[in-house]
């Protein structure tokens, strides 16, 4: 059974979030995603929507097999209980493939490491978009 684990915010589920997701599962037998928590969430906005809330609706989706809220502490310390083979990032995730899997080891996660490099081209495929709509729409 090959393990493949997805990150990200999750806020405002999207498009983009199902590819991305669609494509790690597709990596494996078995995926797992970690939702990050709001304190652990510094290179962008805060999250509009509750981690909880952002755990529950990643959970029901059918492709996803466990969903489990990150560390508050060590974005690696949920990693030592999920066991991943492959670490899918997805294609607009700030980490560089080298210098994760190099990090990987460090903390003795042997993880592949794979870049998910197709993009849903849609509007409203970023949770930034569908804020900024919201915002344009409310400022009429």
């Amino acid at each position: 059974m090959v393990r493949v684990l997805a990150t990200g915010t999750f806020d405002l589920l999207h498009p983009g979030h199902l590819r991305y997701l669609s494509e790690a599962k597709f990596l494996g037998d078995e995926l797992y995603v970690i939702v990050a928590r709001d304190s652990m969430v510094k290179h962008k906005p805060k999250p509009i929507i509750p981690e909880h809330q952002r755990l529950i609706m990643v959970q029901a989706l059918r492709i996803v097999d466990k969903a489990v809220l990150g560390s508050e502490k060590n974005m690696f310390e949920p990693l030592y209980e999920i066991q991943p083979d492959i670490i899918a990032l997805g294609p607009n995730q700030f980490f560089k493939e080298e210098e994760l899997e190099a990090q990987l080891r460090e903390h003795g996660i042997n993880a592949k490491v794979v870049r998910i490099r197709s993009l849903e081209q849609c509007e409203l495929c970023s949770s930034a978009a569908i804020i900024r709509r919201i915002l344009d729409r409310n400022n009429r």
